[in-house]
């Protein structure tokens, strides 16, 4: 009875440290789960970052255009747009920090 007894214990403490096991590797693979998802929303980002980067230089290419052909309305448009980002980046940036 006593040996049935032992034998007993040990499943029950091969059975607990088998259960911590698939405990760890569940919180494993979450994490690489969490991970992936999170690469997913980091590649979709730098996408639109991406297209942001080429419609700005498109912007800035028709702008260089437009200053070029000598137009002084033109140029005072531009001026007025480069100033007005400034100021917006200026506080902007000054109500964050």
């Amino acid at each position: 009875m006593s040996e049935a007894y032992e034998r007993e214990r040990q499943n029950n403490a091969l059975l607990d440290e088998l259960s911590a096991k698939v405990s760890a590797l569940r919180g494993v693979t979450i994490d690489i789960y969490d991970n992936a998802s999170s690469q997913g929303v980091i590649d979709n980002t730098n996408e639109t970052f991406s297209s942001m980067t080429t419609s700005m230089k498109g912007s800035a290419g028709r702008l260089t255009r437009m200053a070029a052909s000598g137009n002084k309305v033109a140029i005072f448009k531009l001026a007025g747009i480069i100033i007005a980002v400034f100021l917006l980046l200026y506080y902007g940036l000054k109500l964050v920090f």
